[in-house]
């Protein structure tokens, strides 16, 4: 089968060679005067396209195929094949497809081939020169990855199994028996969270060709963002759904009960994401004001260099990450030429087309006023460049040198922690007053009259959390404090008590705010909308969906934004977690009780058991909860052992209640058989996720529905 991938790789790989020359080609003949001669070339151009595409859905199936059936012959396969049973264990095994370092770049340069092909499908009967380009730019970036996969060994997912690890009988042998997927990776989350990240960052290289092609054709209308917007909608939605389910795996597999936790791949995800955002809110004015047009075209470039600077963090090896696949000097060259070519494109571009691409007139392309539209976009804009900027010089801080800032150092979450959130906090606020302000200038009248209401409704619920604050968040600060421990560290080493409490007030209040000024504009958009047409505000609203799908789908996501602030103050800066080993009475099968604010939890038993595949076993310890001396559940946290690598997980014990999770995890026993515990209390951490939910829900509408102009 291995041989059959190869020849898959070397067609893909011709594909694309001859889809560059030929719509090169093409576009060179047509310009000369040979209509007809040009647009034969080029559709030769456009079949090349598909013909890669084709080629890499083969080497795609290939894998999975071996996969499923447990094909040894190749050594990917081998090493990423899961020995689960069931439904899940296929589920498992079709992963591996996306596993491993070579398997992943096969999924995402098949996802950039996609892409391209979509759009090549589209284009072949108009033949526009804009889309031409923007595929000549998609497929050099392909053929960096088809070719890393055919010529680097090392990064093949082909490369076939020695006969030294088989036996007389065709058995594996040796280390390979015991090669197979990490244990931590068999969890639902964990394998749809890798495709999901794969299809933003491969949907982001759209925007970013685009952006090149509209420079190289000299058009400076906003025809390029139309073409792309919608890519950019579907991809940055992706990358956020991926993003969160490695937060959901992040909390119930690695056992230590948070979601994120800065880590430097963990970040390699976020930081296009974080720059998507400025991207988005970028083309939304220059579809709608002509303005922010040569920043709209440098955010493009920006946003697939941070996607390709995760590529390299992950797999360069400088960096050291939990997550990270193993280092590769050829991944290490290949992704750091594409990062350094991808700002000089556009940066190059825009020098040479600087006059061209300003704004229809003076009055756009300047901020007339700090109390406008435009300067909150424009720090929206900011705001999300610095603070994707820091964090990537933070990540990387380890791999520079040591003259430098950091240099030659690892972060830590606390670092990462003090920066993050008042510039989030800062963020939200721009985010909650730029819908009542005007362009180019706001009626100072007028704003008052819109703010007015919401700010009433917005001081209530202030109220309501800073009651909350005063006597839930602040006493459980104060008692961490006052128990000592890696908790209280955490604490003291963010600042004082009064700017760590005070953040966290400021933070609540621009909640309130972000989602009562949400809530009231999109409540007077819709009915003016539906107004103006005679329907009700009901239908009108679905209508608008309809017609204008990115308004609605903003004012769904910021109000997303405004539960998972509230959300993230308190499960991330207000835990409450207590450690400790229990002593455990062999003889009587009894151990005391564990006790962590108004939860009890009481021994009821423990055991050893062996997995449904044979080669798992399972120490679980069980617990009954109790609140205030009321049962509120059960809990049987344990240690999984995979007996053919000796490779161990925690599988966590969760309660969730509507305002808190009560989180267990057991670790295994100490010389003394004493059980380790680590029991953690999140407050209001469903805030969080059900603020994801809303958040996939905005962009899902503003990314499918429609897209009608104003």
């Amino acid at each position: 089968m291995a041989i059959f991938g190869l020849m898959g790789l070397l067609v893909a790989f011709a594909g694309v060679a001859v889809s560059v020359v030929c719509l090169i080609a093409g576009m060179i003949v047509r310009q000369r005067g040979s209509h007809s001669t040009g647009e034969t070339i080029l559709w030769g151009g456009h079949v090349a396209v598909v013909v890669a595409f084709v080629a890499l859905t083969f080497c795609c199936v290939l894998l999975v195929v071996a996969f499923v059936s447990g094909d040894t012959s190749i050594e990917y396969v081998v090493k990423g094949s899961s020995k689960q049973t069931g439904l899940m264990g296929t589920f498992f095994r079709i992963s591996g497809l996306w596993e491993g370092r070579e398997g992943s770049l096969l999924f995402w340069g098949w996802l950039i081939s996609l892409f391209a092909t979509v759009i090549s499908i589209r284009d072949m009967k108009r033949m526009d020169k804009l889309d031409s380009v923007a595929l000549i730019v998609m497929q050099i970036v392909l053929a960096g990855f088809v070719g890393i996969l055919l010529f680097s060994e090392s990064n093949s997912p082909f490369v076939a199994m020695a006969a030294s690890y088989f036996d007389a009988d065709g058995n594996l042998t040796g280390a390979a028996s015991l090669w197979g997927m990490n244990p931590l990776l068999e969890h639902w989350a964990m394998a749809v969270h890798p495709p999901a990240l794969f299809i933003g960052y491969a949907g982001l290289t759209v925007p970013f060709a685009y952006a090149v092609a509209t420079l190289v054709v000299g058009d400076s209308s906003d025809t390029w963002v139309r073409k792309c917007q919608r890519y950019l909608m579907v991809s940055w939605l992706l990358l956020g759904i991926g993003i969160g389910l490695g937060s959901v795996w992040a909390y119930v597999v690695l056992g230590w009960g948070g979601y994120w936790g800065w880590d430097a791949v963990e970040n390699a995800s976020l930081l296009p994401w974080l720059v998507g955002v400025a991207l988005i809110h970028s083309l939304t004015v220059y579809r709608q004001r002509g303005a922010f047009k040569r920043w709209s075209i440098m955010c493009a470039c920006i946003t697939f260099a941070f996607v390709v600077l995760g590529t390299f963090i992950s797999r360069s090896g400088l960096i050291q990450s939990v997550h990270a696949f193993a280092g590769d000097p050829v991944s290490l060259y290949l992704f750091g030429t594409l990062i350094v070519v991808s700002i000089l494109a556009g940066a190059i571009g825009l020098a040479f087309r600087w006059k061209r691409f300003g704004a229809k007139s003076v009055s756009d392309e300047d901020v007339d006023s700090l109390a406008s539209r435009e300067a909150a976009y424009y720090f929206n804009n900011v705001i999300m460049v610095i603070l994707a900027v820091l964090i990537c010089y933070l990540t990387v801080a380890s791999a520079l040198p040591r003259w430098l800032p950091f240099g030659g150092s690892a972060v830590s979450t606390g670092t990462f922690d003090a920066i993050a959130r008042p510039l989030g906090i800062i963020y939200c606020a721009v985010v909650a007053i730029c819908p009542l302000l005007g362009w180019a200038k706001t009626d100072r009248v007028l704003f008052l009259r819109r703010a007015k209401l919401p700010a009433i409704c917005a001081a209530v619920l202030f109220i309501v959390l800073m009651c909350y604050w005063w006597f839930y968040l602040c006493p459980t600060y104060d008692a961490a404090v006052a128990a000592g421990g890696s908790t209280a560290e955490g604490y003291l080493a963010a600042g004082p008590a009064f700017y760590y409490k005070g953040l966290a007030a400021v933070g609540f209040l621009v909640a309130s705010l972000l989602l009562f000024n949400t809530l009231f504009m999109c409540a007077r958009t819709v009915s003016d909308w539906s107004r103006s047409r005679g329907v009700n505000p009901v239908v009108g609203f679905f209508k608008m969906i309809a017609h204008n799908a990115s308004r609605v789908g903003g004012f769904i996501s910021h109000f997303a934004m405004a539960i998972i602030l509230i959300g993230l103050i308190c499960s991330s800066m207000f835990v409450t977690e207590k450690t400790g080993y229990i002593p455990y009475d062999s003889t009587n099968d009894t151990a005391p009780d564990f006790t962590i604010q108004d939860f009890t939890l009481k021994y009821t038993g423990n055991s050893i058991v062996e997995g449904d595949s044979g080669n798992d076993i399972y120490y679980t310890v069980e617990y009954d909860v109790y609140r205030n001396d009321s049962y509120v559940g059960h809990v049987s946290p344990n240690v999984q052992l995979v007996k053919s690598t000796q490779q161990t997980k925690s599988n966590t014990g969760v309660i969730h209640f509507a305002d808190e999770d009560l989180f267990v995890i057991y670790k295994g026993v100490n010389g003394n058989g004493a059980f380790s515990m680590d029991v953690r209390v999140n407050p209001q951490i469903s805030l969080v996720w059900a603020g994801f939910a809303l958040l996939i829900v905005g962009a899902g509408v503003a990314a499918f529905g429609g897209r009608g102009r104003n």
